[in-house]
Order: structure tokens, then sequence, then C-alpha cells
């Protein structure tokens, strides 16, 4: 049964099915996001290139445990992945991290979330970082902070930050319907404004900003755990021009889950990004019918509700997602991290990540196990991203009690692929908000530059592409603001950087 149409099928490879081989032992001794009940939720992974050698490296949050930098040191394509302690400033109660180039100097810097006041880390380019929260006027706050995103707002040089609360610390009523609100922190020139107050708040755990109708308006997602707000609290959208929450008048429908996470991207190739939501249960995938979001049939493949391998058939918890290309076939796969919230017997205990194949009917295919990736641990944050720059994507997890995972991809037969990086002077370096197109005579792929979702962690680098059997290429951007590049041909199985004035070949 065709479900929807898919890019990039005709000419796919016959790929063997997906392998991973477990490298946990490059990073320097066990790293475990640790806690009672302020760390049963969070626990991401910032990806990004602290150093300037196109090698992707990785901030981890430690909970109670010291947040740790990994800095990568793998010898080159197909070597053993490899990383070396990085020096940072010790840091406990962190939750999460995502990383982003705030003051337009080009090194990347880190929002750091925690169970009291946030940080924000600004990079020196040598993976050095400094205290920057009171010199750039960033209201710290003293929450139990759990969301992230951001996006450029108009011509401001630097970009508004919204972060997301979970439960209410302060009040005496709680936890139970004592979910904090959410903040969000607009620029003042070249500093941060007084927070604004997203109010009511259900316990965020993910948010992400998107052009999720491509009409030049980005609108801001919120997923919530109604395990604490209980009742009366739904899955959001908030507009930010004028500021407001979509209501069911304007079309946003109301979908209640115990929301974990958000990821996005575009299935059917109609240059509209699909969502998914994981959560305690069935994860909900929504594909975007022009804005409209509708809930996938359960024949999609999608909801990953119960473990598939061992004997505990109650129900999943689903925590960070990730829409990527695993096998370079040109179609997207998703990773899925699961685990229990600690004890809950509700849910299953062993409950294995999941890693589901794009097939070419618009289904998705269980491959964790056959990739040798279904471990069993309470997995919070993860990231798919090459590390050792050979075109296949890689993968690191974040375990709570449990000590952190680092797998590299060796499926063999992968397609072709190109690693696509857009790079703007001045303020929004990273052209967060622009939509690259990569055109090959399958079809055509789109993706968004975003700063935000998954599970308290992302990434900032460049952005993957797999093109099937395809052996010539063709790449152009939308530039925040509203301008297209001409069509640029680029070669195949390279990492390139794309300007507003061309390619920089990398």
């Amino acid at each position: 049964m065709k479900l929807f149409p898919l890019v990039l099928l005709a000419a796919s490879p016959a790929v063997a099915g997906p392998a991973f081989v477990d490298r946990s032992e490059g990073l320097p001794g066990g790293h475990v996001y640790g806690g009672g009940w302020l760390h049963f939720v969070g626990g991401g992974v910032a990806v990004f290139d602290c150093d300037g050698d196109a090698r992707p490296d990785i901030f981890a949050a430690g909970g109670e445990n010291p947040a740790r930098l990994f800095v990568n040191d793998t010898a080159g394509p197909g070597a053993p992945l490899s990383f070396r302690e990085g020096a940072i400033e010790p840091l406990t109660g962190v939750t999460g991290a995502y990383p982003i180039d705030i003051d337009g100097d080009g090194p990347i810097d880190l929002v750091v979330l925690r169970v009291g006041p946030n940080l924000i880390l600004k990079g020196d380019g040598a993976c050095g970082f400094a205290d920057v929260t009171a010199d750039w006027g960033f209201d710290a706050g003293d929450r139990w902070s759990t969301a992230f995103t951001a996006t450029w707002e108009g011509a401001n040089d630097w970009p508004t930050l919204a972060i997301g609360n979970y439960v209410d610390l302060k009040d005496p009523d709680g936890p139970f319907e004592a979910c904090d609100v959410n903040e969000l922190h607009r620029p003042e020139g070249r500093r941060f404004g007084a927070p604004v107050e997203l109010s009511p708040g259900f316990c965020a755990l993910s948010m992400l900003i998107s052009d999720w109708t491509r009409a030049g308006a980005p609108e801001l997602r919120i997923s919530n755990d109604r395990h604490y707000y209980v009742r009366g609290g739904f899955e959001e959208m908030w507009r930010l021009d004028p500021l407001g929450p979509r209501t069911e008048s304007d079309g946003w429908q109301k979908v209640s889950l115990w929301g974990m996470g958000i990821a996005s991207g575009d299935l059917n190739g109609d240059g509209l990004p699909e969502v998914m939501l994981t959560s305690m249960g069935d994860q909900l995938l929504q594909f975007n019918d022009g804005g409209t979001m509708r809930n996938a049939p359960f024949e999609v493949g999608a909801t990953a509700h119960r473990p598939f391998v061992g004997d505990d058939g109650r129900p999943s918890t689903g925590w960070h997602a990730e829409f990527a290309d695993v096998d370079n076939d040109g179609r997207l796969d998703l990773f899925i991290a699961k685990g229990n919230v600690d004890q809950m017997p509700s849910n299953a205990i062993h409950d294995p990540n999941n890693l589901l194949m794009g097939q070419a009917d618009g289904t998705f295919k269980e491959a964790a196990a056959e990739a040798g990736i279904a471990t069993g641990e309470r997995s919070r944050g993860a990231a798919l991203a090459d590390f050792d720059g050979d075109g296949r994507l890689d993968l690191v997890v974040l375990n709570r009690r449990a000590p952190m995972e680092l797998w590299q991809n060796v499926t063999e037969g992968t397609g072709t692929w190109l690693a696509v990086e857009p790079r703007m002077s001045g303020p929004n370096s990273r052209a967060v908000g622009a939509w690259i197109e990569v055109r090959t005579a399958q079809g055509v792929q789109t993706r968004e530059v975003t700063v935000g979702g998954g599970h308290a962690g992302g990434q900032a680098g460049p952005v993957h592409f797999g093109l099937g059997a395809a052996t010539a290429a063709e790449a152009r951007i939308l530039w925040p603001g509203g301008e297209w590049s001409e069509w640029t041909s680029v070669p195949v199985n390279s990492h390139l950087t794309l300007t507003p004035e061309g390619l920089i070949p990398g």
C-alpha cells in the first residue's frame, strides 16, 4: 500500500541493513545522567564543532553529575570514533543544552538548561567557554528548565530565545497541576530584554520554532507532559507576531499526550515539515497538510508503542526523536530514544531504542536490533551526526543511571550524500530559518535550519542529505529574509558551505 509519495525512490541503491559498532570506549570515562526526581526528565546532548576542525564535538548534560565536554579526536573517515575530555567549568544541575551562535562572531555558543539558573556560555572557537549570562543581560531565572528553541526575528542582531519550564518547584500545592510558565527572551540590540512569560504553562519538555506553513511566519510549538498538567492542558502552538497562542477557532487542533520530544522533517517531498511527538505509550506522527496537522494512520508504523524485543509488553516511553537518513538511500529514517521515567510499573522497564527505517511505500520498518543499537537502558537525549566524516551518520545516546553510548555507522552499500552548511555574514551566521533544497534526477529534498526540538539537546552544523544512487546534484537555499539563491551544481559525497555569494567547497 502506497501511503504517500517520496522522493529519490526509483534509483535508490540496494543497501544492506543498517549496522553500527559500539565505540563507547572512545569516550574518556563513563558518563551518566544522574539524579533523583529532578532529573527524571532532561538528559540532552549538544552536538557542534567547538574548534573549527569540521569534526562534531559533544556537550553532555549530567544532572546531579557534572556536565562534560567531549572533543572529537577521530583520526579520519572510517577510523574508530575517539574523543578527549574538554576543559569546562564544573556545572551541575544541567538538564540539557543547545548550540547557537548568539552574537554572530562565528564560534558556537551554548544555552545551558538547568534546575536552577540557566546559563549562556560564549564559545571562543577553541573549545573554551566563558559565562556571559549577566554580561548579555540574560535573565537566568531559577526554575526547572527542560526545553529550548530559538529564531531570528526581523532585522534583530540577536536571536529570540524561548525557554520551556517544567514543574513549578515553589508551588506548595505541587507537583501535580503545578506547571510553571515558559519564557520568551527577545533581544534589545546586542543584549536581552526582560523575559516575556508565556502562560499558562503545561510542563514543557520540548519546543521548536519552525515556519510550519512556509508562509514566512515561524511559530513556536510546545510539547507538554500531561503527567503533571493532569487536565486542561494540550500541545501548544504560539504565534510570534503578534504574540499569542493558536486556538481551535483558527485551525489549531488540540492534542493532549505525555509530550517528551519533537522532531520535524519533510517526509513526502511537498516542502512542508511533518512532526513527530514522542510520548508515554504511542508516539504520534503528524503529516503536514498545508499547515494543518493530520495524525498518521497506524499502518505507517511510527507509533513505536511497545518494546519490539524482549518479553516486556508494557507501553514504551519515548524521549528524543530525530529524522535523518541513516543509510543514505534518500528517505528519512527516524531514531527514538526510549526509557522508563525511573521505575514506573505501568510502562516497560527494558525499553529498547527505535531505529525506524523509511521504506519506499512511505511506511517505517523497525531495524534497531538488526543495527545492533537496541539497548534497553533509560535513554534520554541523543544525536545522529557524522563524527568521523565518512558520510554516514553515527549515533550518541545519553542514558539516565547508565553510561553514555557512542555508536559508529558501518552500514555497507550506502548511497551518495551531501553535508550542506549555510553560512551568512553578520547576525544569524548559521542561517537559522533557512530552507535548503537539494535536487537530483530523482527529485527534490527539503530541510529547514532550526534550533530546538529533540529532547533537551540539539545540533549546529551541516545538514545531511542522503542521495541514493545519484551521481550529480544541485543545491539552493531560501535565505532568512526571503531571497532564493540560484541552483548550484555541487559535488556528491562532500561537505560544502553555501553562502549568499555562492559555494565554498569543504
